[in-house]
């Protein structure tokens, strides 16, 4: 199935202040509803990407695709990371115990977000490169659900964090007024592996479940967009089924 193109979707520039940096980006957005703030991996916004936008608009969301880097409409793994490892003031790909910059304008995104829509918090996906951007950003009232897919970050410790001590503790007593988020992986994905979900258990899975951890069987990467198999029964399938259930829950009271 063809995706919706980005020509479809409304535009405005955003920007907000990481540090003693100014940071802006486009954000494109389509829909009605309930926002879900879906963050692009490091292949970028492709056809599987703005296909992910589709289901989630077609069960009722509005999405919102901040732009981060790269084409538009196209994946470019080897040219993206170029991309990135050039965005120094934004992103921090090896750095543990603290997360990249980028995450401030995210969050000052998702505030905006609600505040424009008068929504009572949006929905976060975070993906690959992004993906522990979603757990920090579960920290801020801004948000009331977020999904973590294939987290990878700090790309060379699997068994560290890319957050800080600070941002562990507000997302996990954000979780505890608003309920799990969620996280999912590959079992054999070598970029997001068994130790960066240990890692992420032992930090917020102390005695009770913060974020329910699923591992899907195979060796794939993108849970929910280039190794998605859109077929009844599917793991992948199956998990994007338990992301739409879990934000009309969270997002809809559904």
């Amino acid at each position: 199935m063809s995706a919706t193109q980005i020509d479809a979707y409304q535009r405005y520039s955003f920007s907000a202040v990481s540090g003693s940096h100014q940071i802006l980006h486009d954000v494109y957005y389509r829909g009605e509803g309930a926002p879900i703030v879906l963050i692009q991996e490091l292949p970028g916004i492709g056809q599987e990407t703005l296909r992910l936008a589709d289901k989630f608009i077609d069960a009722g969301f509005s999405v919102y695709l901040p732009h981060l880097f790269g084409p538009i409409g196209k994946t470019s793994m080897v040219g993206n990371m170029t991309r990135v490892l050039c965005l120094r003031r934004e992103f921090s790909v090896f750095s543990s115990g603290k997360s990249s910059p980028i995450v401030d304008w995210l969050r000052a995104l998702c505030r905006k977000v609600r505040d424009d829509t008068q929504a009572a918090g949006v929905g976060v996906i975070g993906m690959c490169l992004t993906g522990n951007f979603a757990i920090s950003l579960m920290g801020d009232d801004s948000v009331l659900a977020a999904v973590a897919s294939q987290p990878s970050m700090p790309f060379h410790s699997q068994d560290a964090l890319h957050m800080s001590a600070d941002e562990i503790a507000s997302t996990r007593q954000r979780i505890d007024s608003t309920g799990a988020m969620l996280a999912f992986r590959f079992a054999g994905d070598p970029m997001c592996t068994a130790k960066k979900f240990n890692s992420i258990d032992r930090q917020f899975n102390d005695g009770q479940q913060r974020i329910d951890l699923q591992t899907l069987p195979g060796r794939g990467h993108s849970v929910l967009t280039l190794d998605f198999v859109d077929e009844v029964g599917h793991p992948t399938r199956e998990a994007l089924d338990t992301v739409l259930a879990y934000f009309l829950r969270q997002l809809k009271h559904l």
